[in-house]
């Protein structure tokens, strides 16, 4: 997991995986958490981007978006998704960055970034 504490709230999602059911996809969640109940009845659009290395560089590959509450982690109706169908079984280099902007209120543009996996998935 990774976690960006910015304004009174964190940015989080899980590692980019293969999800279990076909067609083999590459997957990955972000969502949002208010540990100090500042935000309770605010919404955030949670953008998560997919991204590839190709040789130094990463490239986004899929993106998905969703506007939600805080408390994402286990509830889906609480998080974005993003997803990109393998196109190939070779060995790839993934990630996810994660954006959070609370709906009417000024944030920090900062941005969350997954661990790098590396995933038997070609974009």
């Amino acid at each position: 997991m990774t976690a960006s504490d910015v304004g009174g709230f964190v940015t989080d999602g899980d590692h980019v995986h293969v999800s279990s059911s076909p067609p083999a996809t590459a997957s990955a969640h972000g969502w949002w958490l208010d540990p100090l109940g500042k935000h309770k009845n605010v919404k955030a659009k949670v953008t998560i981007w997919l991204q590839t290395k190709h040789g130094h560089t990463w490239k986004n590959v899929a993106e998905g978006s969703k506007s939600v509450k805080a408390g994402g982690r286990g509830a889906s109706s609480r998080r974005a998704n993003a997803r990109k169908t393998c196109g190939n079984r070779n060995k790839t280099q993934w990630r996810s960055v994660i954006d959070v902007d609370l709906i009417g209120i000024a944030d920090s543009p900062e941005k969350a970034v997954t661990k790098t996996v590396t995933l038997s998935c070609g974009a």
